[in-house]
């Protein structure tokens, strides 16, 4: 993205915050997570420890200012490699990280302060500002093809030199060096091999060995975004109920539409199981919903009554036991558009739609 497309997209989303500023009468949006850092910077990373929800840096923006708050020893990297012009810099010690704080509760003076994860008594952000996030602008759009097609290719590269005397420790590390090749963060890598496979639907690797067959799951992260994807390796044939699974799939799917609420989605998935005389899975395990610039910005519920509109991604993720399928979509004009396909991974036409079939091989 060339710095005129990011300046630009910065200047619509500040444009977005001090709007809600105005309708609200707060004195200013406080944006403490990784997701809103990289939303309001247009693909900025604050993260540093991967695992946590919160970076070394946070967005403050006012009516008349957007500030990064960090301390000085984060300060000059951000300045150089993740920040874009646009803002100004509040650097305090690390050591007294109370001044930063001070500073917010001082320029907001008696208004409220608005905030992603309140604290000292802000204010949540509010519902209709949430969802905005959701829909993705085009340059948005744009950042998350490349990182879906990329995350598919570093699943396609390690399923392929997989082999069954590895262990689910060294499947997942051979995805994450393939995601971190191409800069990519592996935000969640699952891995599980025959023994495994069917007890579980949030398999972390461990020290077994893979066996027949095996399972590797992307959670990719590369400015702020999410790609989320599946894919089986079979050492011999695969499992014949992949069809059934993917009949289910296609039904959830079908239902994505302009309009529709989540939960209707979610109602989807439930018939089809029901129609596939699969009556528990759809308790078994969660089936996804809209992602973004978190892995599962909401799931879908039987309550779930989120509208749907272009411009959203989505990554289902419908289960048997030992089964899943998964890949991030994106909603536009002509439907669902798959980011995460790979034309060199195996698949067959499911009403029209290109789903994956497990990855047989010798």
């Amino acid at each position: 993205m060339s710095g005129f497309e990011r300046a630009a997209e910065v200047a619509a989303k500040l444009a977005l915050l001090r709007d809600c500023l105005e309708r609200t009468g707060a004195a200013a949006i406080h944006l403490r997570g990784i997701d809103w850092f990289a939303w309001a910077t247009a693909g900025g990373s604050s993260a540093v420890l991967h695992t946590s929800e919160l970076g070394v840096a946070e967005v403050l923006v006012t009516r008349e200012d957007a500030v990064i708050l960090t301390d000085e020893i984060e300060a000059a990297r951000l300045r150089e490699e993740e920040v874009p012009e646009g803002f100004t810099f509040h650097v305090t010690p690390w050591a007294q990280v109370e001044l930063r704080e001070r500073y917010v509760l001082g320029l907001a003076g008696d208004r409220p302060v608005l905030s992603d994860r309140p604290r000292n008594g802000e204010q949540p952000l509010p519902t209709a500002l949430q969802k905005r996030r959701l829909v993705l602008s085009a340059s948005e759009q744009a950042r998350y093809r490349v990182l879906g097609r990329e995350a598919a290719e570093a699943m396609t590269e390690t399923m392929r030199a997989v082999r069954p005397e590895w262990t689910e420790y060294e499947l997942a590390a051979a995805g994450a060096a393939a995601l971190w090749r191409r800069g990519i963060h592996p935000a969640l890598v699952l891995a599980a091999g025959e023994g495994r496979l069917p007890l579980y639907r949030h398999p972390t690797p461990s020290h077994a060995p893979l066996g027949a067959r095996a399972m590797l799951v992307f959670c990719a992260r590369r400015h702020g975004l999410y790609a989320n994807l599946t894919r089986f390796v079979s050492f011999g044939q695969a499992p014949q109920d992949q069809a059934a699974l993917m009949e289910v799939e296609a039904t959830g799917l079908a239902t994505v539409t302009p309009g529709k609420s989540l939960s209707a989605v979610y109602h989807a998935f439930a018939a089809a199981y029901n129609h596939a005389d699969r009556l528990d899975a759809i308790n078994e395990h969660h089936q996804g919903g809209i992602t973004g610039y978190l892995a599962r910005e909401i799931v879908a519920t039987p309550s779930t009554a989120t509208e749907l509109e272009e411009g959203m991604a989505f990554a289902f993720n419908p289960s048997f036991a030992g089964l899943k399928i998964e890949d991030t979509f994106l909603l536009g004009p002509q439907g669902l558009d798959n980011l995460t396909l790979d034309p060199q991974w195996p698949a067959v036409t499911v009403h029209g739609r290109q789903r994956p079939l497990w990855l047989e091989t010798n």
